[in-house]
């Protein structure tokens, strides 16, 4: 119990396990690493989240995302990683926003069929999905003077989409590991980190914001 307060103590920019192991880093050589280190320095100044997320002028807008979705999915799987002995087919045999709300999951490959899956079943294929999405350079550009694609953003839509129900798997259904691992104040940065940023691009579409209102309302005064 001790090592994993530490771990969530030293929750942003740590190197502790994750579910899946990230198999590149972010962009790194890149223009785009630069964004992210600059992102992640504005983060870690403490000032409001609202303006952090905001795009710095003379940036490109999809330049802008792409890192931040990497980024989220890193973080995300760290934070579900930490959590995830506790989320089995037995405890969590559906994946769930609650009692109104039910995930079914659907690739077009091995899924082609929306279908109902045990939460950690349902997580697993979500993760391994967005990795694969954001490892593609035909969707997300490392080099410099590659245009972004077509279906860039209806892509990332999808992905942050996805990455949000983990966060309503997480909230509703392991609240209380969060508070016996101490882990509250860091998961709930991490989401209103990704909340504010979703808003300001309008990037995951009302409804499905809809399993968390209550609290995003509370939460981040909105």
């Amino acid at each position: 119990m001790a090592a994993k307060r530490m771990a969530f103590a030293n929750f942003f920019g740590s190197k502790q396990k994750t579910f899946r192991p990230r198999k590149r880093g972010i962009f790194e050589g890149t223009i785009k690493f630069k964004l992210h280190k600059q992102a992640n320095a504005s983060l870690n100044s403490g000032i409001d989240l609202q303006e952090v997320v905001k795009l710095p002028h003379g940036e490109d807008r999809n330049d802008w995302i792409a890192v931040h979705v990497v980024d989220f999915f890193n973080r995300i799987n760290m934070l579900y990683g930490t959590l995830c002995e506790y989320c089995t087919e037995q405890t969590c045999p559906t994946m769930s926003g609650g009692p109104k709300y039910d995930y079914y999951w659907c690739d077009g490959i091995n899924y082609k069929k929306p279908t109902a899956l045990p939460a950690p079943k349902y997580i697993s294929n979500l993760m391994e999905w967005v990795e694969e999405q954001i490892n593609d350079e035909n969707i997300f550009p490392v080099k410099v003077g590659v245009p972004f694609p077509k279906n860039f953003t209806p892509t990332v839509k999808k992905i942050l989409t996805r990455l949000f129900r983990v966060f309503v798997h997480v909230y509703i259904h392991h609240f209380d590991k969060l508070l016996a691992l101490e882990a509250e104040a860091h998961v709930n940065t991490c989401f209103k980190h990704f909340y504010y940023f979703i808003k300001e691009f309008e990037l995951v579409e009302k409804k499905e914001l809809e399993p968390l209102r209550e609290m995003t309302e509370r939460m981040c005064h909105c």
